[in-house]
């Protein structure tokens, strides 16, 4: 296995096709158990930095992506972030996967908020909280 080698998904997780950003990052990964959708990435050494842990950068996108994506299958439209809010707490490391999920919270008119958080195994490494702002065109 070289360095940029993502082994086969856990069980049940497809590949995820999203934007030219979020694949270029990738690969990110998703399945769908009881109705909710949990996402998925195997961290490799290019997500790391110099400590040899996954950067927060790319933790910070990755929940972004996710966020967002709750709030899109919630209301069927596509979504801008408005508001992002990060708690790091603990490390994922080159070699982890790294699974994730979340939900809407409250929607009101114009905003929808929305919460998950992201683990390696039994252990949270990060927890989000999120504001969007739908944009009146359906989703692709």
């Amino acid at each position: 296995m070289t360095d940029e080698t993502v082994p086969d998904p856990p069980e049940g997780f497809k590949l995820s096709r999203r934007g030219p950003y979020t694949a270029h990052n990738g690969p990110f990964f998703h399945r769908l158990i009881d109705g909710q959708v949990e996402h998925a990435f195997f961290a490799l050494k290019r997500h790391c930095n110099s400590l040899g842990i996954v950067h927060g950068g790319m933790l910070s996108s990755f929940m972004d992506g996710m966020l967002a994506g709750a709030v899109v299958k919630e209301t069927g439209f596509s979504v801008v972030t408005v508001h992002l809010s990060l708690d790091f707490l603990s490390m994922a490391r080159a070699g982890d996967w790294v699974l994730a999920e979340a939900r809407v919270t409250r929607k009101t008119n114009e905003l929808v908020f929305a919460e998950g958080r992201a683990r390696v195994g039994s252990r949270d490494v990060i927890r989000a909280s999120g504001l969007f702002k739908p944009v009146h065109r359906q989703a692709t």
